[in-house]
């Protein structure tokens, strides 16, 4: 890491109270796997010098692909995040062995309950015999790091925060979704360190984007605006756009190496141009 809180070109964040320091640009593996340039995205991520991926056991082939770039790169130079759908503590101790396995890694830096985004998954997971006992299980075990939830639901999400139990929490935010700022300043508060899904708008708006991109009528509505917006939160710790290609990764190691920060009207120029957007 240089003197000026870098990695390479890319700044680097706390990542909350885990306490440790990650590049403000991860990488969401979710759908790498899809595609033919799977291994070589992995190795540009390494290249570029992100410090932080994302991945779960749900995600068909990321564990796996992460795995084998491990196996023939030798020590992952990344913090691996991982994540279980399972509910119950022995499952979620069952996810955490079988993550070990594919990773081929002693141990998992963050592992996180996925999508805790009802009632139901809430109380099912915090229960005496739910899968944040088994989590907690594996720390002490020494098997995992820390732990974090990762929710769809801005009410869950607070209560995850505010319940004191987790490390990190993982939300969307973006233009697109503005309104999980309040729960981004409240994570703050209680060193609660934020992974910031979605940061693009899903690949969806995206594809949408860069075609008004290659027209000239796309205006504000930019990748590079888009990661901007994400990391002007102070709050946020890590923005984790999904990528398939090494152009991909490249193109945000470029945004993340030399961007300023946004103006709060340049924040809602985007707010609204991403409202059009969706309108639309």
């Amino acid at each position: 890491m240089s003197d000026d809180g870098r990695m390479g070109g890319i700044r680097t964040r706390r990542l909350g109270r885990t306490g440790l320091h990650v590049t403000e640009l991860g990488l969401g593996a979710m759908d790498t796997p899809g595609s033919a340039e799977a291994l070589a995205t992995i190795e540009a991520a390494a290249a570029v010098g992100i410090t932080f991926i994302d991945t779960a056991r749900e995600y068909a082939g990321s564990e796996y692909l992460l795995g084998q770039f491990i196996r023939s790169h030798g020590a992952a130079p990344f913090r691996i995040a991982t994540k279980t759908f399972r509910r119950t503590a022995d499952g979620a101790q069952h996810e955490v062995d079988r993550s070990l396995s594919v990773l081929g890694v002693p141990f998992i830096d963050l592992y996180q309950l996925h999508d805790i985004s009802t009632e139901g998954a809430w109380e099912e997971a915090m229960s005496a015999r739910g899968a944040l006992e088994g989590l907690k299980v594996a720390q002490y075990r020494g098997l995992i790091g820390h732990i974090g939830v990762s929710s769809h639901d801005l009410g869950i999400a607070e209560r995850a925060v505010r319940s004191g139990e987790f490390d990190t929490v993982m939300v969307e935010y973006s233009a697109f979704f503005p309104e999980s700022a309040p729960l981004i300043e409240l994570a703050a508060e209680r060193d609660v360190g934020v992974i910031v899904m979605r940061p693009l708008g899903g690949s969806g708006r995206m594809s949408v984007i860069r075609g008004l991109m290659e027209r000239g009528e796309a205006g504000v509505l930019t990748p590079a605006n888009l990661l901007r917006y994400a990391w002007s939160h102070p709050g946020v710790s890590v923005a984790i756009p999904g990528a398939r290609y090494p152009s991909r990764v490249h193109e945000n190691a470029s945004i993340a190496a030399d961007y300023a920060p946004m103006s709060a009207a340049e924040r809602r120029e985007l707010e609204a141009a991403a409202r059009r957007l969706y309108d639309g």
